[in-house]
């Protein structure tokens, strides 16, 4: 059998994993992506120079999905991570 170098996730389920990680088990939930921005000039040499713009994810988390969020990118705690039982 051959090895796995790859696993994909959906925004959606990234979202279930950082949910059960935080412990959060009410409320619903969206995926948060926090970007940095930089310009500047690239290229390979100088007779090929572009201005151009660089994007970088600094963090990744969670954030409560507000009224009318799209539900294909909301994960409710209560199903993904119940509670446990007492």
């Amino acid at each position: 059998m051959p090895d796995v170098e790859t696993y994909t996730f959906s925004h959606k389920e990234i979202t279930e994993i950082l949910i059960k990680a935080s412990g959060v088990h009410e409320g619903k939930w969206m995926l948060q992506m926090n970007f940095g921005f930089s310009a500047g000039n690239f290229g390979p040499d100088d007779n090929s120079v572009s201005p151009g713009s660089i994007t970088v994810v600094n963090q990744i988390g969670i954030t409560r999905a507000k009224p009318g969020s799209p539900g294909s990118l909301v994960a409710d705690a209560a199903e993904v991570n119940p509670s446990p039982s007492t």
